[in-house]
């Protein structure tokens, strides 16, 4: 029997780059009872799956070994928000990056006045030199030394060594009479440190979402007990226990309203800004705004189980995951540092041999050093992912893995099921024709329609119920996948379907019947027959009204450049009808439930990359064989897992939002990634040829890592 694994998240501390979190990663990766782990070195989270009864600790003394602080994350436990850790980070920054200014700002002026062999100058520079790179950059030398001990070397290693190496030559210059680097040993300390304030600031904005999420919970419940109302918090509540909640009050957690009727603000949940009504026996989410009436909601789920929570843990995996993209940049981030401090030995004795001048040859070899940082390359992927996932999930768009960035790039075909999708999914009665008595007959045909509970049996039902007829309840039922339903009533067999069901159960079509069919079909209707006694007796038609959005959706997406497609089991007329009023390119009509995978795959057959939309519990065989699945959910089944999508509302723009977003935000993780390889690549060369002073490198590192973070951030402003 296989051991059953489980998910184990840590807090990382210590991390300073992406080497940082490739050595972790590989690390953790090899312990016993560890199948896979994954650092995220933007959220300084690490997670690990392992077999039940993997000893933690040991996991943890692991990490520790080779110098990050890791702690277990337990369940339930009060932990410290992104927000806040980065805030933390932001203010220690800013002190360092302060009081370092102070420092270095006079040792620049002093740098610029006099002569290099001014001694009571140079010795004054020295005392302003020490503490900034001593106290104010010892965050660098520590981690450095730790690194060490592990025989590991990090971007810091890069700065700790460069700035050393300038201070010690310096030292020796001092009492040498030589030209002294104390200024640009300052200088790269304050500068990077003011990149790393800058870099804590922007990753803290780019973390908000979740934090925004979880804000949006009511802090109070009124429930109603032993008939008293009280005032409680939403985590004390229980399954089935009665919420009261007033207009204008956010509803505590999810549950099924009991009492009264409302409009509801789900926006939160799905994007939508307009209310929604509500009335006794539908369902009502957490943090969602009664906006209208007083309502009494029974309680279903709480705490973990809500459907925030699901949301909020949905975003949480995703910005947690890694694109397959990432691999690269891992690969590249394990072996950067150890080959520039090789790069920068060579050019340190390239020119010292060349020119014999020991003072050039620190100079370029330190320039090498801090500009080699990859620092923005470890940046450039996770920034990306966090802002772009949570601007999804201010959108009503879930995306449940960073694989899916990088998929949606190639999809060319997105393949919509109608019902519910492209139309509202509600059927309601439009045309009866029959010779007999039309109140029988829709009493025969109605009660074993609404005993089907097919959303076109409920739209019969309910068209036979607003006629004023009571529906009775039939004795047998069969309900034919895809063409129909039959049922035994008054001891009557009762036949409701298409009119091939009819053919194979033998019963009698009049031509006028199958003529009424074909017309109500080319208005864009639903028409099928009814009859009992080997004979149709009857036709009957609904129809689905087409969302508002589906046509500028559809727009959208070939302004994309993708094709798209309509798969139903509606007859083919039918199906045109609406695929015209939309604008679809092509249509699959009279496709059963159990084959629409089989039309996924065969498109895919044709070389085709598809994405398919459509529900989430019925479409589950084609979402899963989709190169790219886009669940229309609701907040009882936010955590649908056949997709790799989640759309929070039926409103069809959020498919072509969820692959422009979803584009629009790997199309920002190559832009970083160009631009911190570039950036290397470009400017280690120029530091070895002696063209870039420690100084202006310096800079240059701690802007690059801000720029990838600042085009990350633009992502937020997706609309």
């Amino acid at each position: 029997m296989a051991e059953t694994a489980e998910q184990v998240t840590f807090d990382v501390e210590g991390m300073t780059c992406a080497s940082c979190a490739l050595r972790i990663e590989r690390v953790l990766g090899k312990q016993d009872g560890v199948s896979e782990a994954i650092v995220n070195f933007a959220g300084q989270e690490a997670r690990a799956t392992v077999a039940a009864g993997t000893d933690v600790v040991g996991l943890q003394a692991a990490i520790e070994k080779i110098g990050y602080g890791i702690r277990p994350v337990v369940a339930g436990e009060e932990r410290e928000t992104p927000v806040e850790r980065y805030a933390k980070e932001v203010a220690y920054q800013r002190r360092n990056v302060v009081l370092s200014a102070v420092f270095t700002l006079p040792l620049m002026v002093l740098s610029m006045v006099g002569g290099h062999d001014d001694f009571t100058r140079n010795v004054w520079q020295w005392a302003l030199a020490t503490p900034v790179v001593f106290v104010f950059g010892s965050q660098f030398h520590r981690t450095a030394l730790k690194r060490l001990r592990s025989f590991d070397a990090t971007m810091d290693t890069l700065i700790s060594v460069g700035s050393l190496a300038a201070y010690g030559y310096s030292v020796w210059a001092l009492f040498n009479h030589e030209p002294i680097y104390f200024e640009t040993a300052g200088m790269i300390i304050t500068l990077i440190l003011l990149g790393r304030y800058f870099e804590a600031r922007a990753k803290g904005r780019a973390s908000q979402a979740v934090v925004k999420l979880l804000e949006l919970g009511a802090k109070q419940a009124r429930v109603v007990r032993d008939g008293e109302t009280l005032m409680v918090d939403p985590i004390d509540l229980s399954p089935g226990e009665t919420m009261v909640v007033l207009p204008g009050e956010k509803i505590p957690t999810d549950g099924v309203i009991s009492a009264g009727r409302t409009a509801v603000d789900e926006s939160m949940l799905t994007g939508e800004s307009v209310p929604v009504d509500r009335q006794v026996g539908d369902n009502v989410f957490g943090a969602t705004v009664n906006q209208q009436g007083r309502i009494e909601v029974e309680v279903t789920n709480v705490g973990p189980n809500t459907a925030l929570a699901q949301i909020v843990r949905l975003v949480e995996d995703a910005q947690a995951s890694k694109a397959p993209v990432q691999k690269l940049v891992d690969r590249v981030a394990g072996v950067f540092v150890p080959v520039v401090i090789v790069i920068a030995i060579v050019v340190f004795g390239g020119w010292l041999a060349g020119t014999g001048e020991i003072s050039t040859a620190v100079r370029n070899a330190v320039a090498v050093l801090i500009i080699a940082c990859p620092c923005a390359l470890g940046l450039a992927t996770p920034t990306a992912i966090m802002v772009g996932s949570g601007r999804g999930a201010e959108l009503g768009i879930l995306f449940k893995g960073a694989e899916v960035f990088e998929r949606s790039r190639i999809v060319d075909t997105v393949v919509f099921d109608k019902t519910g999708t492209l139309t509202r999914g509600a059927m309601t009665l439009t045309d009866v024709i029959t010779d007999e008595s039309e109140e029988r007959f829709l009493y025969l045909v109605g009660s074993i329609e609404a005993a089907s509970e097919h959303p076109i049996g409920k739209g019969v039902a309910l068209g036979v119920e607003e006629r004023d007829i009571d529906l009775g309840a039939p004795d047998h039922l069969e309900a034919v996948s895809g063409r129909g339903v039959s049922g035994r009533m008054e001891g009557l067999d009762v036949l409701v379907g298409k009119a091939k069901l009819m053919a194979d159960r033998g019963l009698h079509i009049p031509d006028r019947y199958l003529t009424e069919v074909e017309r109500l079909e080319t208005e864009g209707k639903t028409a099928f027959l009814g009859g009992w006694d080997g004979d149709v007796r009857g036709v009957l038609a609904v129809a689905d009204t087409v969302r508002s959005t589906a046509g500028t959706t559809v727009a959208a997406l070939h302004d994309l450049g993708a094709e798209t497609v309509m798969l139903t089991g509606d007859n083919r007329r039918t199906a045109d009808v609406i695929a015209s009023q939309v604008g679809i390119q092509r249509v699959l009509a009279e496709v059963l439930p159990g084959d629409k995978a089989e039309e996924v795959r065969r498109l895919q057959g044709e070389g085709k990359v598809v994405a398919f939309v459509g529900d989430g519990i019925n479409d589950a065989p084609a979402l899963t064989q989709a190169d790219l699945g886009m669940a229309v959910g609701t907040g009882t089944d936010v955590a649908i897992e056949a997709g790799d999508i989640v759309l929070m509302s039926g409103d069809p723009r959020l498919a072509s939002q969820g692959l422009s977003l979803a584009r629009a935000t790997f199309r920002t993780i190559r832009q970083n990634l160009f631009w911190a390889f570039f950036y290397n690549v470009a400017a280690i060369p120029l530091a070895a040829a002696g063209v870039l002073n420690p100084m202006i490198a310096a800079a240059a590192m701690a802007f690059s890592s801000v720029s990838v973070v600042t085009n990350s951030l633009r992502l937020r402003r997706f609309s």
